[in-house]
């Protein structure tokens, strides 16, 4: 039988992890870039922390934002879904009308990007990147 002290320890696991879940779901990720359509900026295996909450509050796990308080801005590093649901990491080119963002890869070259499949859907951005570790 678990003494009170190690059931404490164990209830303090417990809300760590949920802690720690909580933030990454709502306010933080980190990545690990994997491609090249960010040289020079940003190179294979560089970690990435990314406010989730530069734009708004945003439903986790869906593609709706609560409460939006700003928009990507021109030169914004940002992730977001691709039409074929993978992380993209681009930089913010231009925003038309509707809100929607022209991303772009700095290596363009090597990029696979909104010169390809259009426009990004503000509801598609999951953040802005605002540290980048190499």
């Amino acid at each position: 039988m678990a003494s009170k002290n190690q059931k404490g320890i164990i209830w303090a696991i417990i809300l760590a992890f949920v802690c720690v879940l909580i933030i990454r779901s709502i306010f933080l990720d980190l990545m690990i870039i994997q491609g090249r359509s960010m040289l020079p900026i940003i190179k294979p295996g560089s970690l990435l922390i990314v406010n989730k909450a530069a734009y708004g509050f945003r439903v986790p796990f869906l593609d709706h934002y609560i409460l939006r308080w700003s928009s990507p801005k021109p030169g914004d590093i940002v992730v977001f879904y691709t039409p074929a649901k993978e992380r993209a990491v681009k930089r913010c080119f231009s925003i038309d009308e509707q809100g929607n963002v022209f991303a772009q890869g700095d290596n363009e070259s090597e990029s696979l990007d909104s010169r390809y499949y259009g426009n990004i859907s503000p509801e598609k951005i999951l953040g802005r990147v605002v540290v980048i570790s190499e």
